[in-house]
């Protein structure tokens, strides 16, 4: 005759039905989670891409000895003013010179030429970034 031996209860861990209640749980959160940082990155891209009332480029530039001629094209809300900042590296990659011009034109795209001043040559021109005021 053999008799089935039943486990002292809780001294084993718990069952398996309290397992797959623990897993619904944290998937269920985790996927709350996710939903919220899903939103919140959709909600970040659409604000710097929609709200951005002030943009730049560079559309070519020329050294010379002691400033460099910077073509600039602004993209803006035309009731929006702010300013662009560029800057120059020599050769080395030492910066020469960085400015910030001002664009505050009635208009919604601006074409126009800034000469940024260095203290030697020049070799690059980069927009470090455009802000509106």
């Amino acid at each position: 005759m053999s008799a089935v031996q039943q486990l002292p209860e809780g001294r084993y861990g718990s069952s398996r039905a309290a397992d797959a209640r623990a897993d619904r749980k944290l998937r269920i959160a985790a996927i709350v989670t996710g939903t919220l940082f899903a939103g919140l990155m959709i909600w970040f891209g659409w604000y710097y891409v929609v709200a951005n009332k002030f943009s730049g480029e560079i559309i070519a530039f020329k050294t010379h000895k002691s400033s460099v001629e910077v073509h600039l094209e602004i993209r803006k809300d035309s009731d929006a003013s702010g300013y662009c900042t560029v800057r120059s590296q020599s050769a080395d990659g030492a910066e020469v010179g960085r400015a910030d011009f001002r664009f505050s034109q009635p208009k919604e795209r601006i074409d126009q030429v800034v000469t940024l001043r260095t203290s030697g040559r020049g070799t690059t021109a980069e927009l470090i970034g455009c802000h509106a005021d």
